[in-house]
């Protein structure tokens, strides 16, 4: 019962999301980016559902137009990173040996810096904007996807039917990627879903300092850089974007929990 009120609330939340995002690429009330002096700082109405910001802009239009952005960048990096990450992995678990040693050290001296802090040393580097996010916060997060996947192949690859892969004549690389790698989804996919988090929770930490998609194109995260100097005279500025960030972060954590219930069997026979 548990499991399936979490997925069906993470799935409406995700699902909330997702619609806006799609409908704001056609359609918001307002130009998300129309400059309106003379409306500027207005508290939410039947005009203006969440309020306008400094510069006249309607909030409720560019927290559409903020989803779609937030959202194809979170995406788009955990596509790269569980890509990156699962390719190094199985190479790493199934060849093992040196090439094994040498993955293994690069990816725990990554693994030591906090992904927040390397993806700001590789943002200050590549510049702030769209794909400067999606590589930097794909290379900060890929070395977990390698731990998952290399330690799950470790155990795939002494199975039988990757060991009757290797008689019949396969190549490794068939082996690896056809035999191997697919047996590596389960746990892949539940780590996806909590990155899918991490990296959101991360886009709006950079956007909130500066260095994520730059203005005037909204993301959460600017937006609510944006409404520091109003948080006393303007408090919707910053609870608008705030509340969005949390709820979807309690969906995909939701979606997770319930897909980690599911494919892990001790949590299934619990």
């Amino acid at each position: 019962m548990r499991l399936r009120l979490n997925a069906l609330i993470g799935g409406v939340i995700i699902g909330t999301v997702a619609i806006t995002a799609v409908v704001a690429q056609i359609w918001t009330p307002f130009n998300p980016l129309g400059v309106n002096l003379r409306q500027r700082l207005k508290p939410p109405s039947d005009l203006y559902w969440l309020g306008t910001d400094e510069f006249g802009r309607d909030v409720a239009s560019r927290l559409m137009a903020g989803a779609g952005t937030s959202v194809i960048v979170a995406l788009v990096t955990v596509l790269f990173a569980v890509s990156l990450g699962a390719i190094l992995g199985v190479v790493a678990g199934y060849i093992r040996g040196w090439t094994d040693r040498v993955l293994m050290a690069v990816n725990d001296a990554l693994l030591a810096f906090p992904g927040i802090l390397l993806a700001l040393g590789i943002m200050v580097v590549v510049g702030a904007n769209k794909w400067g996010i999606v590589l930097a916060l794909g290379l900060a997060y890929a070395p977990s996807v390698v731990r998952v996947v290399r330690g799950s192949v470790l155990s795939i690859r002494e199975r039988e039917y990757v060991e009757a892969s290797r008689m019949i004549g396969n190549a490794e690389l068939v082996s690896m990627f056809r035999h191997v790698l697919p047996n590596c989804v389960a746990p892949v996919a539940v780590l996806s879903t909590s990155m899918f988090g991490w990296v959101l929770l991360s886009e709006s930490a950079l956007s909130f300092l500066g260095l994520g998609v730059p203005p005037p194109a909204p993301t959460w995260g600017n937006m609510l850089a944006a409404s520091r100097p109003y948080m006393e005279t303007a408090t919707w500025l910053g609870i608008a974007p705030g509340l969005c960030i949390a709820a979807t972060l309690l969906g995909i954590n939701l979606l997770g929990d319930s897909l980690r219930d599911r494919l892990d069997p001790r949590m299934a026979q619990a």
